[in-house]
């Protein structure tokens, strides 16, 4: 790997290098901004702010693990810095590769900031929306919900503030309210492609067929890159694929499965979202119906236990046939860790997510 290129000297125009490199983050000069953020670093290394304004340029300019450095040096000096705590959270809930280490981090950061700037209108709806963000992408929708109001209170016509409460009140089964939610982003340069998808998901969840491809085809010719062209099989292909993966699976789960039912389904079903608190997500992929296994089924229905595929939210969730499989594969060894007994978290720690 080659060395970063050395750093041209901060031009300050005669104020202290901090003052200059906030000046040109605020103005998006962000090679200028790390030259004397750098120089601020280093006349004054204990300066949590200077470290912290590092770790913004270095971000800006995709310097990622430079700038988990400098956060992490501004956070080791004045642990309860605003700007250290925002910019870290930012970084690892927004700007980084979405993953759930990186989610639970910066819902970490956002969270710390939050309960230290309580009363303050500078920084509470700063670090509330930053967290809101992380929560929706770990599946917290309710705290995620809450969060993105907390916004709205301080600032009721921030954009973000607006999309991440139509997207918990989705994961929540909300979806008279998301409707409305999304239907008020439609226009938004930024999120109307987002809105448009989920307006499809809605009206596909009502059989509107037609209406939500509108939406979905909206959606796409606005960000195509977001929303690709999903491989949907046609429904007897997909209950073959999901045939060939039960067959695939090794001898002891097959095992455990005989005598529950897997099947091919097209989109959750309301009583099954809604059957426990708080509700499972419209996009899951899979399910497992009924106790894991040396639990009784008394008073269930026979079998009392099954396992369900979901056909269009698997597809969405892929780009390719191959990927499909892959999927396909993976969720089902996800829905056979409930069988199991295992729980969400047990199995994202095993990258069954």
């Amino acid at each position: 790997m080659l060395a970063p290129q050395p750093l041209s000297p901060c031009v300050s125009e005669g104020a202290p290098p901090l003052e200059a490199a906030l000046r040109y983050l605020d103005e998006g000069r962000f090679p200028e901004a790390l030259s004397c953020a750098a120089q601020a670093s280093a006349f004054y290394p204990d300066e949590a702010a200077a470290h912290a304004a590092r770790g913004e340029a270095l971000a800006a300019l995709g310097r990622m693990a430079e700038a988990q450095l400098a956060y992490a040096r501004a956070l080791a000096v004045e642990p309860g810095n605003p700007e250290a705590l925002l910019g870290a959270a930012h970084l690892f809930a927004v700007q980084l590769p979405s993953s759930r280490e990186h989610d639970e981090l910066g819902a970490l950061y956002a969270e710390r900031g939050l309960a230290s700037s309580t009363g303050s209108e500078e920084w509470l709806p700063r670090f509330a929306l930053v967290a809101s963000m992380a929560l929706n992408d770990l599946g917290q929708s309710g705290d995620a919900l809450a969060r993105a109001t907390l916004v709205l209170k301080y600032e009721p016509g921030n954009r973000e503030a607006l999309y991440e409460r139509a997207l918990a009140l989705f994961e929540l089964c909300r979806f008279q309210e998301a409707r409305v939610a999304f239907s008020e982003l439609l226009e938004d340069p930024q999120r109307g492609a987002h809105a448009h998808h989920h307006l499809g998901l809605l009206l596909e969840r009502e059989g509107l067929w037609e209406e939500a491809q509108e939406h979905f085809d909206k959606a796409r010719a606005l960000s195509p890159e977001d929303f690709p062209v999903p491989p949907l099989p046609s429904e007897a292909e997909f209950r073959e694929e999901v045939v060939l993966a039960v067959e695939a699976l090794p001898e002891d789960m097959r095992r455990d499965l005989q005598g529950v039912p897997v099947r091919a389904e097209e989109l959750p079903e309301d009583e099954d979202l809604l059957s426990g608190e708080p509700p499972l997500s419209p996009a899951i992929l899979g399910l497992f119906r009924g106790p894991s296994q040396g639990e009784p089924c008394d008073g269930l229905e026979q079998p009392c236990r099954s396992v369900v595929l979901y056909r269009r939210n698997l597809a969405r969730a892929v780009r390719t046939r191959e990927e499909l499989r892959e999927q396909i594969k993976v969720t089902l060894l996800h829905e056979v860790g409930h069988l199991r007994g295992e729980d969400d978290y047990e199995l994202a720690a095993r990258g069954l997510e």
